[in-house]
């Protein structure tokens, strides 16, 4: 080993290093997580001439470009608006949720447009490809594919092309030639997407980057490298249920608020465009232990489904088991019913589940997940037109939650008739008024609203 180079051991899972090897890492806790690298530091330019002056504010151009735009509006949506130029993208999501299936499809849609793409994939072989695209009917002439995991090839051959947007798929698969570590290191990763972002802004190139996950559900590789990309996505669901929420944690050109829906089907991912009819599609309107919620997405809101079933148990600890609900909310919320209600709890297995394979996280479901228990402990079903919207506090009381006229509006628009929120709301002033053609019935306790919403 050269007397320049520095060897050290490099946590695979949050990137600290160090001298020697250790079988646990003392920064994350991760256990045999350190691998060995040479890190053989560049010399330093010594010109003058090829340093970078500043630039005045006025004086700095307004050329980036226009935004790439798509023909796929919840995928834009997501994005603020289409793709910027010599912007880094970073997805991520868990193995088979639909990276690919995605990105082939944003590949093709804008070959369709007459602008050449480059598909990198270090993951798979062209042929591969090409058979998905075939099963998802994508034949575009100006979608080029290279299955190579150099990196020093792939940024020649994007010089050549000089093609209108890059995919690489994914970064933890290819390798820069002059690093001794292997492919997917920390220091392979860290600077195969460096070189890769630097040529995007050079010529001003949008590039998007496939990255692998942990098992605690993180991006692999070092965190740096979600501080290099100017936006970073996360496709979510379950994969055995057909919905995708597509949702952006870091966004530098637009809001991390949006959130786009997708459905699995044998054409590929399918935008919906109204989520909330399709989440409703198989509810049974008087079945008791089902309320209907209104949670936001981002700025959208949604109708979604909340099911509970109370069942008694044969073990001397009841079970509590949450699907799409946070088990704290669970918790709390039973606790509530068994102290403010007096419904008796003790004894009862809970069980809830979000249909459709989302996640709910807002407390502003509280009262919806309260009720669907109550209704199934008393086997009375909810009002078929009626939603519930509300935070649950602990003295039983009801809370208000934001955006209220725009749920309130949504469920409007799928029909429903009435719904239950918290008292105060209409007696505060100020904001926007609350829609007309919907019953508004308000509770100040989560007793009252049970006695109202159960038929």
């Amino acid at each position: 080993m050269s007397a320049k180079a520095r060897l050290q051991f490099v946590c695979q899972n949050c990137g600290y290093s160090q001298a020697k090897w250790a079988g646990r890492c003392p920064k994350c806790g991760e256990w045999n997580s350190f691998v060995e690298e040479v890190e053989r530091p560049e010399p330093r330019g010594s010109s003058l001439s090829t340093a970078v002056a500043p630039v005045a504010l006025p004086d700095v151009p307004l050329d980036g470009g226009e935004r790439l735009r798509l023909p796929m509006p919840e995928l834009e949506r997501v994005l603020g608006g289409g793709i910027v130029p010599g912007s880094g993208v970073l997805i991520s999501g868990d193995p088979g949720i639909g990276k690919s299936t995605l990105l082939i499809q944003m590949a093709a849609a804008v070959a369709q447009g007459g602008r050449k793409v480059l598909y990198v994939s270090g993951e798979e072989s062209a042929h591969q490809i090409k058979q998905r695209a075939m099963r998802l009917g994508l034949h575009t002439p100006e979608l080029y594919l290279l299955a190579d995991v150099r990196v020093d090839n792939v940024l020649a051959q994007i010089e050549k092309l000089q093609p209108a947007l890059v995919i690489v798929d994914s970064i933890q698969a290819v390798q820069l030639d002059g690093l001794q570590s292997s492919a997917g290191s920390v220091t392979q990763v860290r600077e195969s997407a460096a070189a890769l972002l630097r040529l995007a802004k050079a010529t001003n190139i949008p590039l998007f980057l496939v990255g692998h996950v942990t098992k605690e559900g993180l991006i692999a590789g070092p965190r740096v490298l979600e501080h290099m990309v100017d936006t970073v996505l996360y496709l979510e669901g379950d994969r055995f249920h057909s919905y995708r929420l597509l949702r952006a944690v870091k966004n530098r050109f637009g809001s991390t608020n949006e959130v786009g829906v997708f459905e699995m089907k044998a054409q590929g991912l399918v935008e919906v465009a109204n989520p909330s009819e399709a989440f409703l599609a198989e509810r049974l309107p008087h079945a008791s232990g089902s309320a209907i919620a209104v949670p936001m997405e981002g700025t959208r809101p949604l109708l979604v489904e909340v099911q509970a079933l109370a069942s008694t148990t044969s073990f001397p600890q009841p079970r509590r088991t949450a699907n799409g609900v946070d088990m704290t909310r669970l918790l709390l919320v039973t606790a509530v019913l068994a102290r403010r209600v007096g419904l008796r709890l003790a004894d009862q297995d809970i069980f809830v589940n979000v249909v459709g394979g989302l996640k709910v996280a807002e407390p502003a479901s509280d009262l919806a997940m309260a009720v669907a228990i109550a209704s199934s402990m008393h086997n009375r079903p909810v009002a078929a037109d009626l939603v519930l919207i509300g935070e649950v506090g602990l003295s039983g009381e009801l809370r208000s939650v934001g955006q209220l006229p725009r749920r309130l509006e949504e469920a409007r628009q799928m029909g429903f008739k009435q719904a239950v929120i918290p008292h105060l709301v209409r007696r505060r002033g100020g904001g926007d008024p609350l829609p007309t053609g919907i019953e508004i019935i308000p509770a100040r306790s989560l007793a009252q609203a049970i006695e109202a919403a159960l038929v």
